[in-house]
């Protein structure tokens, strides 16, 4: 059984070439298989045509989820109800090509349990995406403790180590981090990424910076480090100003006082105060949301899908 995931927001304009090649690339691969479409909120017609590909063939499962609540959290919940002894996740605007799944498929048989695509060209997508995303998973990779692949959300996953990144219900979801958390046996597999033929990307620059933002403190304490090193440094900086001002004042050498200097020390300590707090309250806004407990998606509506599976 081989279970596909996919996240669904506006989407309507791609939807149907999507399935159209979902269904020839999984026809050829077994005769056992799934694909579940998860509408994150869509305010078009995803989720209309989406259930009309559900009525006209019942391997296309559909997820409403009662408002957007993410990429990730969508991605989730697909993962959720598949019932696949392996799942691939994959985006719908056909940037991950459907075509790429039995390379995924063959490295799995071979024996690896989560199978991830790695863009070997980015294609239509301008040179500073690249070159800043490059330079988030460099950076991603010095302040934690686990080696996150420079990829997507394109992957293969073994039943064993979907159960195992299952049992992880943290609310500030970052996947690509967490299934390399969950170890197993992991490769990669290069793809070319087309350019966006409908619709818009999702992933604004905000949604980018928090996304970062979750990676980073969900995986790693080092900016509280990086912080508490920076405040000593600072301390120390103002404890050897005061102890050079007494002494200037002592020897006469202190004739007016340095109103410019003091206001430019006022300022470096106060804003180093306000970046430390802030990476402080980063972490106890996480600790927040997680010990409310509240569930990480609600559903609206299933087709086709067990609700006994739902979390």
């Amino acid at each position: 059984m081989l279970s596909v995931v996919v996240p669904l927001k506006d989407e309507e304009d791609n939807l149907e070439s999507l399935a159209r090649r979902l269904r020839n690339v999984l026809e050829e691969l077994t005769s056992r298989w799934e694909v579940i479409l998860v509408d994150d909120g869509s305010r078009d017609e995803t989720y209309g045509r989406a259930v009309a590909l559900h009525a006209a063939d019942p391997r296309f499962k559909v997820v409403r989820l009662s408002r957007c609540f993410g990429h990730q959290v969508a991605l989730s919940a697909g993962l959720d109800l598949a019932r696949g002894d392996a799942v691939v996740t994959l985006d719908g605007d056909l940037q991950h090509p459907p075509e790429v799944i039995p390379e995924l498929v063959r490295h799995w048989q071979e024996g690896a349990q989560v199978v991830y695509g790695t863009m070997a060209e980015r294609q239509g997508e301008s040179r500073l995406k690249d070159v800043t995303s490059r330079a988030f998973y460099r950076t991603l990779t010095r302040l934690t403790e686990i080696d996150v692949p420079s990829a997507g959300d394109f992957r293969l996953v073994d039943r064993s180590a979907l159960d195992a990144f299952l049992s992880m219900r943290e609310r500030s979801r970052y996947l690509r981090g967490m299934f390399s958390w969950v170890g197993f046996d992991q490769v990669g597999v290069p793809y070319t990424s087309p350019p966006r033929t409908a619709g818009e990307s999702k992933y604004t620059l905000g949604r980018m910076i928090r996304l970062a933002s979750d990676a980073i403190v969900s995986f790693s304490d080092r900016p509280l480090r990086i912080a508490l090193n920076g405040g000593f440094l600072v301390a120390l900086g103002s404890i050897v100003f005061g102890i050079s001002a007494v002494v200037s004042k002592l020897a006469g050498l202190l004739v007016v006082p340095g109103w410019t200097s003091v206001m430019v020390l006022v300022g470096v300590v106060g804003g180093v105060q306000l970046i430390v707090l802030g990476i402080i309250g980063e972490y106890v806004g996480r600790i927040s949301e997680q010990v409310k407990e509240r569930p990480l998606y609600v559903i609206r509506a299933l087709h086709g899908l067990d609700e006994s599976r739902v979390r």
